[in-house]
C-alpha cells in the first residue's frame, strides 16, 4: 500500500529551537515505518515543495488540464495513496495553518474512503494535542477519516535527533510501542477501505456534491 505523510509546518525560523522541529518528528515515523511496516511504501509530503502563493484558488476550482503542474501531480498523489500520516504542531490551540492551507487546496473527491492518522508534536509539555482535536473535523470532512488512536509528542527535540533516531536515554521500546498503536490501526483499516473499494465503487453508490454547497443542505419544508 501507499501512505503519504504530510508535514505540517514551513516555519524555519527560531525561537524556539531547533527550526522544523517537524521534519525530527517526520524522519522518525518514517524510520518507525521502514522498520516495522517497511512492506509499505510510504512518500513524504513537505508544503515547502509546492508553491501556494495568493490568491488561493484550489485544485477543483481548475478547468481540466489547467491548474499548475505541481497541483495537478499532488493531486494524482492523493488519490493514489491508501492511507493518510497527518503531522502537525499546535498553533493557538489549532492545527498548522500551512497544513490546512495544503488541504484546502483539495477536495474529498481527493481523500474519501480511506483512513488518516492523526500525529502531533510540540516544543513543550502538550504535545500538540489540542491540535489534534481541531484536525480531526477537517480529515473527517475531507472523508479520509482519523482512526482512534492518537500520537502526541511532547517536549519532541527532547525525544527525537536531527534524523529522527531517538535520543540517549528514551525508552525506545516504549515509544515503539506507543507510534505502533497508530500506524497499525491505520495499516488495519487501509487494508480493509482498499479491498472494499476494489469490491464496491463509492463514487457509483454514494452522490457527490459538485455543483453547489447547497446541495448538502437539509430538505426545506413543503
Amino acid at each position: 500500500m501507499k501512505y503519504l505523510l504530510f508535514l505540517g509546518t514551513v516555519r524555519d525560523s527560531t525561537p524556539p529551537k531547533p527550526a522544523r522541529l517537524g521534519l525530527r518528528v517526520v524522519r522518525a515515523c518514517l524510520n518507525h515505518l521502514q522498520e516495522f511496516q517497511s512492506e509499505h511504501e510510504v512518500e513524504l509530503i513537505d508544503p515547502m515543495d509546492y508553491d501556494l502563493s495568493a490568491p488561493f484558488k484550489p485544485h477543483f476550482s481548475y478547468a481540466k488540464g489547467q491548474a499548475p503542474k505541481s497541483l495537478d501531480e499532488l493531486a494524482e498523489k492523493i488519490k493514489q495513496a491508501d492511507a493518510y500520516i497527518m503531522v502537525s504542531p499546535e498553533y493557538n490551540h489549532t492545527m498548522s495553518p500551512a497544513l490546512s492551507h495544503l488541504l484546502n487546496h483539495f477536495g474529498s473527491s481527493q481523500f474519501s474512503y480511506k483512513p488518516s492518522v492523526i500525529v502531533t508534536y510540540s516544543a513543550g509539555q502538550w504535545g500538540g494535542v489540542r491540535a489534534a482535536m481541531s484536525m480531526r473535523g477537517i480529515l473527517s470532512e475531507l472523508g479520509c477519516l482519523p482512526v482512534s488512536a492518537m500520537t502526541n509528542i511532547p517536549k519532541a527535540q527532547e525525544v527525537f535527533t536531527e534524523d529522527g533516531d531517538f535520543e540517549e536515554g528514551e525508552n525506545v521500546e516504549r515509544w515503539n510501542t506507543y507510534l505502533a498503536r497508530g500506524f497499525l490501526q491505520l495499516e488495519w483499516w487501509a487494508q480493509a477501505t482498499k479491498q472494499h473499494r476494489a469490491e464496491i465503487d463509492p463514487d457509483k453508490v454514494i452522490q457527490a456534491f459538485k455543483k453547489d454547497p447547497s446541495q448538502r443542505n437539509a430538505p426545506e419544508k413543503s
